[in-house]
Formats: structure tokens, C-alpha cells, sequence
């Protein structure tokens, strides 16, 4: 079994290719990079240039604001010491969901919590 990702961004990579069925090796040709390299991105050894990480969005079909902003997203929360809500891990796990609606989802979700949250400080 792997160890946890030692990168909010690659771990997040990982996981989208792995609910979309994809072999490291079959992201990587799609992605037109080495087996070796997207292995490494995946384990937060490397960082990808903003091309690599455009080609791996479009891959899995997702945007390259949204891969940033979960890698950004998991690595406050993981500096927190916070769980993952319920409802996102539900999002991530549905399999009946593409990586787009997943996306989809999870920015809308995001967007109401964080509302959410900045209206309860300002009630303070």
C-alpha cells in the first residue's frame, strides 16, 4: 500500500486519476510526460511547470484553477488538522460522477461554505 502524499496537489492528482481508472502510465502518455515524472508529482516530490499541470487538467478534465485550488484547498486542511467534511469525501468517492460534475460540485460546495463561514465571523 502507498504512503499518504506527501503533496496536497499531487495526492489530489492521484486520486482523480485513480476514480477515473487511469493507469499512472496511461495519465502519463495522455499527458505526454514520463511514468517516472507524473509518479513523482504524485508524491510531492516534484512540482509540475504550469504546462504540466494544464495537460494533466485536461486529461482528467478538470481546470487547472481547480487542481490548484484542491492541492491548496487539502493543504489547509491538513496544516488545521481538520478533517475532510462528509459531504466532499461523498463527492470525491461517488463513482457515478465525472471528474467535471465532481469538480462542479465541490466548487459550489465550497463556495456556500465558505460564505457560510465568513458570515458567522462577522456575526461575532
Amino acid at each position: 500500500m502507498a504512503s499518504a502524499p506527501d503533496s496536497p496537489l499531487g495526492g489530489y492528482i492521484r486520486r482523480q486519476r485513480e476514480l477515473q481508472k487511469l493507469s499512472l502510465r496511461q495519465l502519463a502518455e495522455l499527458v505526454g510526460i514520463s511514468n517516472p515524472y507524473l509518479s513523482q508529482i504524485e508524491r510531492g516530490l516534484r512540482e509540475p511547470s504550469e504546462k504540466v499541470l494544464d495537460a494533466i487538467a485536461r486529461s482528467l478534465e478538470l481546470s487547472t484553477e481547480g487542481l490548484y485550488e484542491q492541492g491548496a484547498r487539502r493543504r489547509g486542511e491538513e496544516e488545521d488538522g481538520g478533517e475532510e467534511p462528509a459531504v466532499v469525501a461523498a463527492i470525491r468517492a461517488d463513482p457515478n460522477l465525472t471528474a467535471r460534475q465532481r469538480q462542479a460540485l465541490l466548487e459550489v460546495y465550497g463556495a456556500f461554505t465558505a460564505r457560510s463561514s465568513r458570515r458567522r465571523r462577522s456575526e461575532r
